[in-house]
């Protein structure tokens, strides 16, 4: 672990990196005994400093529930991250490019709660009777760590590398669906990029929203009504860059575009 005194100083250091769009080096090369702790440490430390200046918590992330990223970067357990108000963006939106380091899109089946969810215990039924509606979503992804060279404690520092959130105008019930199956289709500028299914997020995007509710439980933090929870990716991230036009397509949920300039 690393001192209270380097984990503000990481904290600054990212603060930075997001304001200036100038990627750094991995923390984790500056800090070498930076661990797991000391990285949701640094991310609280900002996302207090945002909270404090007028920023409001909208829902969270959850990263890393594919097994193919669990292993790429050695873990067994999601990570996760805030969603403030300022990172929602409409639908169809037309964002620029040079605001952000080093974009990416996943697509998601994002949770909007009805209820409140508290762990510990909570189930993937408490999540389905928690939940309002679920919508078609793409995350779009930015690592102010540059070249996305990054450790576990890297993205978790730098707020599991989240950037916006847009969300789809179809709301789904969550018993409408079987949400462990459907499929979706990633597209950038027309041409099929990426296909998957919603049971990459841990078998089920629920049992990810459970997670989250029992992680976050243990800290005494609730997952409150209103909220919105982006649970994993359905299909491996996708480099974006201006003039690109991303849509997402959801069985049973619909779609959902943003794009580049």
């Amino acid at each position: 672990m690393i001192s209270d005194a380097e984990r503000r100083e990481a904290a600054g250091v990212l603060a930075t990196a997001e304001r200036d769009r100038a990627p750094i080096g991995p923390l984790t090369k500056q800090w070498p005994e930076l661990d797991v702790t000391d990285a949701y440490e640094i991310q609280l430390i900002n996302a207090r400093q945002r909270a404090a200046d007028g920023g409001v918590v909208r829902g969270h992330k959850v990263g890393l529930t594919s097994r193919a990223m669990q292993q790429m970067l050695g873990v067994d357990e999601p990570d996760y991250g805030h969603l403030f108000a300022d990172m929602f963006v409409s639908e169809g939106s037309v964002l620029a490019a040079a605001d952000f380091c080093q974009p990416r899109v996943e697509i998601e089946v994002a949770f909007v709660l009805r209820d409140p969810l508290q762990g510990p215990g909570v189930t993937v039924a408490d999540v389905l009777r928690a939940t309002a509606f679920v919508l078609p979503a793409i995350e779009i992804i930015d690592s102010r760590v540059r070249d996305w060279q990054i450790t576990l404690p890297d993205t978790i520092a730098d707020n599991a590398s989240s950037a916006r959130v847009v969300l789809g105008g179809t709301a789904t019930p969550p018993d409408r669906a079987d949400l462990r199956l459907l499929g979706c289709i990633l597209r950038r500028n027309g041409e099929i990029l990426e296909t998957g299914a919603s049971g990459a997020a841990l078998g089920n995007p629920a049992t990810a929203v459970a997670w989250l509710a029992n992680k976050l439980g243990q800290l005494g933090i609730t997952l409150d009504a209103g909220h919105v929870v982006m649970p994993g990716a359905c299909t491996r991230a996708a480099d974006v860059s201006a003039g690109d036009v991303i849509r997402g397509d959801f069985d049973e949920l619909g779609s959902v575009s943003v794009a580049f300039a």
